[in-house]
């Protein structure tokens, strides 16, 4: 008996143990595990792309995965070269016209008696210290560079062969539990295709829509405005909150008319995604609460930066199905319903 009880304690401390090891490589690990998730995650996307096309083209899948990379390099490349050469000078205006917003927007605020003496002062002397700080925790241009090449590396070698990896990781696994490992990654393969499709779906919707509607009422900048907005749709909840303030601040540096028509389109344009696209995703793929997804970004966004709020979508999602997807298999009780709170 006492034999038994001391290895439930011992197995119960080597699980905590393990646990607070895992944390602490994580933490000092960081960079290393967040490109390595970078790449499975473009992998994720090359592999749902080569798995849609070989729908319509019934070629080999080496020859399916080589036309989506080469079709994606060349829209991302064809996508910087237009800005660059048709939004160059939007963009000096761009940040001109932000600039005065805030500066308009700080000025009010002092003069209604908000801001404590000197309060302009202090903070322009804490956003350029801030802007100083981040400046050197952020890496060199050859680090970053680097940084993207290796994700883009991982990616297309784990799409090329996904199986081989998928192999590799199980041979650590007791001989048991390989079949289900197979399957849970299939499973969680399945949901982040489907979310990185919606994903895409989702900011091709709001780069366009945004266009067209700032277009037709007439805002400054349309075109830079809705690239900017389709690009940062990416990163759920806070690129919203980004592009929001962009537009917002370019409509009203036009006239109340377009500041108003701006604010309009924000609130159709994330309507529209909140209320049809993002749902529809969901039915699909995994049910994330807002709350939950926004906690993790600002969670991982302030233990790794930028590279965690970027990913903290999908980790959840991989994380969410597979601990769904285990306790499924251990044959748990039923999650019973919260109470109503009526």
């Amino acid at each position: 008996m006492s034999s038994k009880l001391v290895r439930d304690e011992a197995r119960k401390a080597a699980v905590w143990l393990g646990m607070a090891l895992a944390i602490v490589v994580m933490v000092l690990l960081a960079q290393p595990i967040l490109l390595i998730i970078g790449g499975l995650v473009f992998a994720i996307i090359l592999d749902g792309g080569t798995r849609l096309l070989g729908r319509v083209l019934p070629i080999g899948r080496g020859w399916r995965l080589a036309i989506v990379t080469l079709a994606g390099f060349g829209f991302i490349g064809w996508t910087f070269y237009f800005a660059g050469t048709t939004f160059a000078e939007q963009a000096g205006a761009l940040r001109v016209v932000v600039t005065e917003q805030a500066n308009k927007l700080l000025a009010h605020v002092d003069s209604a008696g908000l801001l404590p003496e000197g309060g302009l002062s202090n903070i322009g002397s804490q956003l350029l210290g801030g802007m100083g700080r981040l400046t050197s925790a952020l890496s060199t241009a050859v680090g970053i560079v680097s940084s993207v090449i290796l994700v883009l590396v991982i990616g297309i070698f784990i799409a090329i062969e996904p199986r081989l990896y998928d192999r590799g990781f199980a041979w650590m696994l007791p001989i048991g539990r390989r079949t289900s490992f197979y399957e849970i990654s299939d499973h969680v393969g399945f949901v982040l295709r489907r979310l990185m499709f919606g994903r895409i779906i989702g900011m091709v919707v709001e780069g366009v829509g945004t266009w067209l509607m700032l277009l037709w009422g007439g805002v400054p900048m349309a075109a830079l405005l809705g690239l900017l907005t389709g690009l940062l749709a990416f990163i759920p909840n806070i690129g919203a909150i980004v592009s929001g303030l962009l537009m917002v601040a370019v409509g009203f540096s036009a006239g109340t008319d377009a500041g108003l028509w701006a604010i309009m389109t924000y609130f159709v344009v994330q309507t529209v995604d909140g209320y049809l696209i993002v749902p529809y995703v969901a039915k699909r793929t995994v049910d994330l609460a807002p709350a939950l997804v926004l906690a993790a970004q600002l969670l991982f966004g302030a233990l790794f930066g930028f590279m965690g709020l970027l990913l903290a979508d999908p980790i959840v999602a991989a994380v969410k199905t597979t601990l769904e997807d285990i306790s499924k298999r251990k044959g748990g009780p039923r999650q019973a319903s919260p109470p109503s709170g009526k």
